[in-house]
């Protein structure tokens, strides 16, 4: 019973909050120019996903699979945005990392899309894990750091300090340009990608 109300009751009750707060804010998209026919790499800071699936199928349409922790609090959020039309990938950087990062591969392939999170799902907050690296350099993927920005909002004293948007205000969806990391080594492409995500990131 215990099991069934967490991922299943809580995870639709969240999604009816988020659709709630989406539909009673104020929209406004910040795209690049221009958007890659092929798959893409959506990078968002753990803190913010509440509303990401909103900015990526904005930007988007194609089928968006997420990489998600097989922790208990991850597969509550799977379910959440399975609600929200969103696919998961099982995995992390600290547990099922490279089976996630086969899959998420595949997908890439497929022309389909990815989202990932790279500081999730322990922190540190607004870093850049391997992951991320590892499968756009494998697939020569573009990235693209997407933000959300609420006008009000509430912030958890988490370690992402999570942000959950209050209704009856503006959302600002940003997407960055596409980068791409090829040519890069390891230590060069986390220290572009964190500073491209961090130039909307909420503080």
């Amino acid at each position: 019973m215990k099991n069934w109300l967490t991922f299943t009751v809580v995870p639709f009750l969240v999604n009816l909050l988020v659709r709630f707060i989406y539909l009673t804010n104020k929209k406004n998209f910040h795209v690049p120019d221009e958007v890659p026919q092929s798959s893409v790499i959506f990078a968002m800071w753990h803190g913010e996903l509440l509303m990401q699936p909103y900015n990526c199928k904005n930007l988007k349409p194609q089928p968006l699979h997420a990489i998600i922790s097989l922790h208990k609090d991850g597969r509550m959020i799977s379910k959440t945005v399975e609600f929200l039309g969103v696919e998961t990938i099982d995995g992390s950087s600290s547990k099922g990392g490279t089976k996630a990062l086969i899959n998420a591969i595949k997908v890439l392939k497929k022309g389909e899309n990815v989202a990932i999170t790279p500081d999730g799902p322990r922190g540190p907050r607004h870093s850049i894990a391997n992951g991320l690296i590892a499968l756009a350099q494998k697939t020569n993927s573009p990235i693209i750091a997407v933000n959300v920005r609420p006008s009000k909002y509430w912030q958890f004293n988490s370690w992402d300090k999570f942000i959950v948007p209050k209704p009856f205000g503006t959302i600002d969806f940003y997407a960055s340009k596409p980068y791409n990391i090829t040519q890069m080594d390891f230590e060069e492409a986390r220290t572009f990608i964190q500073s491209k995500m961090m130039e909307k990131a909420v503080l």
